[in-house]
């Protein structure tokens, strides 16, 4: 077995795969996805879609394919993993890539919110909604390596998807220690955390992961979420609805069919997990 590493979607990916063939094939898929996906680059095709006046949109049968899967977890989530928080993020300060911020932000502006969806190849939205498909085009991209036999193994930014049944994931609270050890075997796992990419926006804490409910980054009890499931996609969907949900996070996750556990990391340093997810100390 190869293992290949390389730098994507602002975040290090980790590629095991039978040849180099399949690392490097895994690594222009993902800079593939990137250049379509990126809301970081002006000629990407969803900033040319954030940009378009029209209400109705044509778009590609990738870019389709990763819309869809946004709006299914979209309603999956009630409403609570929301690719349409597109104009919240940039007024919250997130307009660049993380790494070009600066330490403090503007105070935001209003946000635009409204709805969006996907019809076949063509995409409607309210006007001025702007989408972000950060975490979702990401898990997408490790779904679709593994799922297409490039890779046995991808694991980029907190998502893995894999096809090897003896792949252990240790997850990693976020002051570097082990939270737990989850054997993922034929799936995926996903972790999501609001303290990886924190900035001040005025005088004001705040970071990436934006609650449609309020057009502001969330506040939630927990510091950190993980979410297993079938694919990345889902599991990062579910990793994110966990930590918005904060304090029922656990007991929405414990109720969804799709998701096979989740577990939290508290402010506190507490860490709890739903009753399904298998945890090897």
């Amino acid at each position: 077995m190869e293992i290949g590493h390389f730098r994507a979607m602002g975040t290090d990916v980790e590629v095991r795969a039978h040849d180099t063939a399949g690392i490097q094939a895994t690594t222009d898929v993902f800079a593939a996805v990137e250049e379509l996906a990126s809301r970081f680059r002006e000629d990407s095709e969803l900033s040319r879609l954030n940009r378009a006046s029209a209400r109705r949109v044509p778009v590609s049968d990738c870019l389709a394919q990763i819309l869809d899967a946004a709006a299914d977890l979209h309603e999956r989530t009630d409403g609570l993993v929301d690719a349409g928080v597109g104009d919240a993020v940039i007024a919250w300060g997130y307009d660049r890539t993380f790494e070009e911020m600066p330490d403090v932000a503007p105070e935001p502006d209003s946000p635009i919110s409204g709805s969006w969806g996907v019809d076949g190849r063509e995409v409607w939205r309210d006007r001025g909604v702007k989408l972000d498909l950060g975490g979702i085009a990401k898990g997408w991209t490790c779904d679709f390596a593994v799922g297409t036999g490039l890779a046995e193994v991808v694991s980029a930014g907190g998502d893995v998807r894999s096809r090897d049944p003896d792949t252990l994931v240790e997850v990693m609270d976020p002051w570097g220690h082990v939270a737990a050890r989850i054997p993922v075997g034929v799936g995926a796992l996903a972790t999501s955390s609001i303290t990886r990419r924190a900035w001040k926006a005025g005088t004001t804490d705040a970071h990436h992961l934006i609650d449609p409910r309020s057009g502001c980054p969330s506040v939630t009890p927990v510091l950190s979420a993980t979410a297993a499931a079938d694919s990345a996609v889902e599991a990062e969907a579910g990793a994110k609805a966990v930590l918005l949900r904060g304090a029922d996070g656990l007991a929405w996750a414990a109720e969804q069919s799709w998701l096979h556990g989740a577990l939290a990391v508290w402010r506190s340093g507490s860490v709890y997990a739903t009753p399904r997810l298998a945890v090897r100390t």
